[in-house]
């Protein structure tokens, strides 16, 4: 495979850090972007312990201004960015009747207006290159709907909406676009869940059990190579089954 410059946002996560560190040992160039900088170092550390050597850049995807600031800081260190994997995302869960505006808009903004924030900076680069990857990181509930998540499941609906549109506008200058639409996953935020709740989740999930960032990492990874060029506008749903649609 060659080697590319990926940049994940929200690397720090879970699911972010399971992307990463399968990009990277893959040998592409991994960035991805953070607001913390002392949490962002100490996970470059560990990082680093673990023999993947991942580059930050500071930055809240947001923010239009500072999405180009993080493509900027990232074509500096490594060089013009082929892979972008829009995995940050925040949940302010409420039922709809309850939201308040800065609930609905958080998760909007974090979620949705990311996309838009952070593949701009990047689509005319790769149109000129003729080749790319941007790999969008929506959810189960983006598809089915969920209690108290009308935000959430609205932006990440509208995450492959996106995927769709921009993969006809670039699908002939050797660019794919692509979701992947995760179940639950056994991230620390999950796991947090009470345990009594967690079984209630997992009986629902016809393999039985939580997913791994694993294996949404690998889900990533599937669209990357040459091999997946013809796959483009598509949307894999990684979800044990739980939900099962066209």
């Amino acid at each position: 495979m060659t080697a590319r410059v990926a940049l994940v946002t929200g690397g720090t996560g879970g699911i972010g850090t399971a992307i990463c560190k399968r990009l990277a040992a893959q040998g592409h160039k991994v960035a991805t972007n953070y607001r913390n900088e002392d949490k962002a170092r100490a996970w470059q550390q560990q990082m680093r312990d673990a023999g993947f050597d991942i580059a930050l850049a500071k930055g809240d995807v947001s923010s239009p201004a500072e999405a180009a600031g993080i493509v900027g800081e990232v074509e500096r260190q490594l060089g013009p960015v082929e892979i972008l994997v829009n995995n940050a995302g925040i949940t302010r869960d409420t039922t709809f009747h309850k939201m308040r505006p800065e609930q609905w808009m958080e998760v909007i903004n974090t979620n949705l207006n990311s996309v838009y924030n952070m593949t701009r900076p990047v689509i005319e680069g790769m149109r000129e290159r003729r080749w790319g990857r941007v790999i969008q990181i929506a959810s189960i509930n983006g598809q089915k709907g969920q209690y108290g998540q009308a935000n959430y499941a609205a932006a990440k609906a509208g995450m492959h909406g996106f995927t769709i549109s921009l993969a006809q506008e670039n699908a002939r200058l050797g660019i794919t676009v692509n979701t992947v639409s995760p179940g639950y996953i056994g991230t620390d935020m999950v796991m947090a869940v009470p345990e009594e709740v967690r079984n209630k989740i997992v009986a629902q999930i016809p393999t039985g059990r939580l997913g791994s960032p694993d294996e949404i990492a690998y889900a990533v990874s599937f669209f990357i190579p040459d091999e997946a060029s013809w796959i483009t506008g598509a949307n894999l749903s990684a979800n044990g089954g739980q939900y099962m649609g066209w």
